[in-house]
């Protein structure tokens, strides 16, 4: 599962300047009652005679969105002569949902679960973007084929096969440290998303030993939870990280939220992070000089291996006006792509953009291996998974950590909502190289 640069925990809204949507967002039965009055103001904006308007959802708020506003949408503006009403939500996923449900959806949206994505599509209310993208620009994993048609692309991307430690540290330092549970930075909160740092574990270790097609087989829904390589997954991740061990430990993963992890490094509290790569931003972890390495070492995984689980920020069109298919133009394009690596902590897997774009040797590095056509890159499999399957696994991963004798059961219910093969499942969630 995926997390916004600066946090989920935030709650307000980020609104753009001029004729914004003055829309009441809920999650609760009010908006289905202002459906009516919601729709009435959004026409009344699309046709007052100001410029046109294309309204964009997204998860970036705050400082984020004013960087998004400023280095990708004002350019855009002041070029095409079409105002962009953006609203920033940490809720998205509700807000979107809410929105669709009152009648009144947005243009255009950026989500981080492709999962999430293709539900919509099966409820038929994305629109293709075949014609108004690059496709070669982009590798398979990143804009999956659904009846033939491409219905989103990325325009962010982190790595998250990666595990992060203070720059000092040995090959050597870094093996025995990852034997010890104490030793690992761990924080599953993430408000109304907690959990889905364990996922992360789970996936990872899953990829990195039973091999990418175990993963996808998984991630597809067509292995069982409670298969013998799952299974071992969710014990791996216990042994490794301590859970129903010490309860100070557990406690302290449980409690700590997942942005302030790395803080437990400059504490010297614990040396090691698995976790994406936009945490290299981190204070903590700038002032450790902080190095990263591949996960599968560290994490028991087959010696060479050369798959890594991704996850991305992916756009995609609900309205297609002529407003929204221009911004979709411009925001796949490696010009708007490269702006916005500028002035963030993700990466552009535009093969237009480049290693080049990026300053330093680390950044260039996570791009290089983002970009690389012949590694595996398997999308985040949690946000694969329809959103129901997503929500559960995050919650099984903290019960899990306090009550590691639940597994059984655990699974169980996992496999019982995977069963269910009316939600929209992805076909493809690896690249496999060329």
């Amino acid at each position: 599962m995926s997390a916004p640069d600066d946090g989920r925990a935030a709650a307000v809204p980020a609104r753009r300047r001029g004729p914004a949507r003055r829309v009441v967002r809920t999650v609760t039965a009010v908006a289905s009652c202002l459906a009516v009055l919601a729709a009435a103001v959004i026409v009344g904006v699309r046709h007052s005679g100001r410029e046109p308007t294309v309204t964009l959802l997204a998860n970036w708020t705050g400082s984020d969105a004013k960087r998004f506003e400023n280095a990708v949408l004002a350019p855009f503006e002041k070029r095409h002569h079409i105002q962009v009403d953006y609203q920033g939500s940490s809720a998205e996923s509700q807000v979107l949902s809410a929105d669709v449900e009152a009648g009144t959806p947005p243009d255009v949206v950026v989500l981080t679960g492709p999962g999430e994505l293709a539900s919509y599509i099966g409820r038929r209310r994305l629109q293709p973007v075949d014609k108004l993208i690059d496709k070669d620009a982009f590798g398979a994993s990143w804009i999956p084929s659904f009846e033939g048609s491409v219905y989103w692309f990325p325009l962010k991307a982190d790595l998250k096969s990666i595990v992060w430690f203070p720059g000092r540290m040995t090959p050597r330092q870094r093996a025995d440290s990852a034997r010890e549970p104490g030793q690992w930075c761990l924080g599953m909160g993430s408000g109304a998303t907690s959990g889905w740092p364990g996922t992360d574990w789970i996936e990872d270790i899953l990829l990195q030993r039973s091999g990418w097609r175990t993963y996808e087989k998984w991630a597809r829904g067509e292995l069982p939870w409670t298969s013998g390589p799952v299974r071992d997954a969710w014990k791996t991740w216990k042994d490794m990280v301590g859970a129903g061990g010490d309860p100070q430990l557990v406690d302290r993963a449980l409690t700590t939220d997942y942005q302030k992890a790395s803080g437990l490094v400059a504490k010297r509290q614990c040396s090691l992070e698995h976790q994406a790569s936009f945490v290299r931003v981190k204070k903590a972890w700038r002032d450790a000089d902080a190095g990263y390495q591949a996960s599968a070492p560290l994490l028991g995984g087959k010696a060479g291996s050369d798959a890594w689980e991704v996850s991305g920020d992916l756009v995609a069109l609900l309205h297609a006006t002529p407003q929204a298919k221009q911004l979709i133009r411009y925001l796949a394009s490696a010009e708007a792509q490269r702006e916005w690596s500028h002035v963030q902590t993700g990466f552009s897997v535009n093969t237009r953009v480049g290693v080049s774009a990026y300053q330093g040797t680390q950044a260039r590095s996570l791009a290089a291996t983002l970009l690389d056509r012949k590694a595996v890159h398997c999308f985040d499999a949690s946000d694969a998974m329809p959103p129901s399957v997503r929500d559960a696994f995050a919650q099984a991963t903290i019960d899990y950590l306090a009550r590691p004798d639940r597994l059984t059961s655990l699974l169980k219910n996992l496999d019982a909502l995977g069963a269910d093969r009316s939600p929209t499942w992805l076909s493809s969630v690896c690249d496999h190289g060329s």
